[in-house]
């Protein structure tokens, strides 16, 4: 798969392609059915199938301090996209400029001038162009003058009779439902990143941490978990804490992990966690003594977790 940064980066091997468009965010099962039928759609025409993402996504750019936090990272999405067989991800800068096209240029200047697309699928729902004036219907009169066809994205539900969603995600996540998050994903919920030096406050304690930064973007995990760490191909097991530690007066969320069965430097190395089990929303404490027996609490939860695994 290929990352093509910009519509201005769009070559000819890019063009004439099928293509959906959305924040793919969790890239889960209803997810999963819209790209096998583009996938599906891009064999019969013998053309490349393709994704449109945004970054920022376009509510965390009008609300940022509203905006729904991310079940995956930037990284991550990418990272499933490729699992899905996609051959291309337009990754679109979500600035003032496409902010202000109209739903007439985005039509004309990405869809045709620069994809040449002979195939949209997107939800009955999409609105995309300045003021959100274009929809559903807009695209497919466009898509009849142009010769392209344009369809709906299909739904679909999980074991409740419920249309899987970001939504539905995010919101068994806050619950701490792990297992329901995953159900509806079609995978586990994971976060990646590269080890970085932190404050070594968790060393002190006796809870040596490996540390990722989430870079400022609001995850919509929080609070305390029984995860996996995949590192240079081996899984350990671990428990983790997400979250701006409120108890040392942290304001940057962050992701620290402290392994039950791992000792060595990871500082620089890609990793993956994967949330197993929530243990305990995040909390202030009375100060450090209290955050040191909290923590060997949530330590031997995580224990007795996978011991009976």
């Amino acid at each position: 798969m290929e990352l093509i940064r910009g519509i201005h980066n769009i070559r000819s091997r890019h063009k004439k392609c099928v293509l959906t468009i959305g924040n793919f965010d969790g890239v889960h099962l209803g997810h999963s059915a819209i790209l096998t039928r583009v996938k599906a759609l891009a064999k019969r025409y013998g053309c490349p199938a393709v994704v449109m993402i945004f970054e920022p996504q376009p509510r965390e750019f009008f609300a940022p301090d509203t905006a729904p936090g991310r079940i995956g990272r930037l990284r991550d999405k990418l990272a499933l996209l490729n699992g899905q067989g996609i051959d291309y991800v337009l990754c679109m800068p979500f600035n003032p400029k496409l902010q202000q096209l109209t739903a007439q240029a985005f039509c004309q200047h990405i869809l045709l001038d620069g994809l040449s697309v002979k195939h949209l699928v997107v939800g009955d729902d999409f609105r995309f162009g300045c003021d959100r004036q274009g929809d559903f219907d807009y695209l497919q009169g466009f898509g009849r003058h142009h010769e392209f066809d344009v369809e709906n994205t299909p739904s679909v539900l999980n074991g409740h009779h419920e249309r899987v969603s970001s939504t539905v995600i995010r919101r068994a996540l806050e619950s701490g439902d792990v297992a329901a998050a995953a159900m509806n994903m079609g995978h586990s919920v994971m976060l990646s990143g590269r080890v970085v030096h932190g404050q070594q406050l968790g060393r002190k304690l006796g809870f040596p941490t490996a540390n990722v930064h989430l870079k400022g973007v609001k995850s919509a995990l929080s609070g305390v978990y029984a995860v996996t760490f995949l590192v240079g191909g081996v899984s350990h097991n671990g428990v983790a804490n997400i979250g701006i530690r409120p108890t040392v007066q942290g304001k940057t969320p962050i992701l620290e992990v402290h392994l039950l069965d791992f000792k060595g430097d990871l500082y620089d190395q890609y990793v993956q966690v994967t949330f197993c089990q929530f243990i305990r929303a995040e909390r202030k404490m009375a100060g450090l003594s209290e955050l040191e027996k909290q923590i060997q609490c949530d330590k031997e939860e995580a224990i007795r977790f996978f011991a009976n695994q």
